[in-house]
């Protein structure tokens, strides 16, 4: 699929499989997703650019590469989105956090915001939008446009699990933003959860029903 990265690497595989689980408690789920957020933060940063500058090791003066000033945001979709926002700042500490709460309209179905907190230059920012579930699409897709009418171009969005109807869903309205994923799974079922899945991330996350 078109802009869809699916990160395959045994760590995150391993730990996503404990995450699936049924068995795996509150606490233990929390630190899982926390891990696997840190884990995918490494692939979603793969092109930050880079810049030159000399330092002075122990023993010589030398050329090193550092980040060459990015400015990044990290965007969680409340409330499930919470959970992946420690791992990728344990790598990305000077990110600033923004907030985005959405609801579904019982009457119209259209997602409706409740609360958006951003930077205040989130034009200048490469924004990271965090969701563990991508299932229909419908929260994404109002997030993203939600956050695109405040200003921003630079946008990627990264969960843990994606059903392809939600990848299908983002991508027919916002081309432009890559998909992140540790597993695209098979399907949504008659409730719209995903299918094999891992459940309600939030529930599971704050121990709720």
């Amino acid at each position: 699929m078109k802009n869809v990265f699916v990160m395959d690497h045994p760590l995150i595989q391993h730990k996503l499989s404990l995450i699936r689980d049924k068995n795996t408690g509150t606490k233990e789920f929390k630190e899982l997703v926390r891990e696997v957020s840190m884990l995918m933060a490494y692939e979603v940063t793969r092109n930050l650019p880079l810049e030159e500058i000399e330092i002075e090791t122990p023993v010589c003066k030398t050329k090193a590469k550092v980040l060459a000033g990015r400015k990044l945001g990290i965007v969680p979709i409340l409330r499930a989105g919470l959970g992946m926002v420690d791992g990728f700042l344990n790598l990305l500490p000077a990110a600033k956090v923004g907030h985005i709460g959405l609801y579904r309209d019982p009457e119209t179905l259209e997602p409706v915001e409740y609360y958006c907190k951003l930077p205040t230059d989130i034009e200048e920012r490469e924004l990271i939008v965090v969701d563990p579930m991508l299932a229909t699409g419908g929260s994404a897709k109002a997030a993203i446009k939600f956050i695109k009418d405040r200003g921003a171009t630079n946008i990627k969005f990264v969960c843990l699990i994606a059903a392809p109807e939600g990848v299908e869903a983002v991508h027919r309205e916002h081309p432009d933003v890559d998909i992140y994923a540790a597993a695209v799974d098979e399907r949504l079922n008659d409730h719209a959860y995903i299918v094999p899945g891992l459940g309600d991330a939030g529930d599971r996350l704050f121990g709720t029903k």
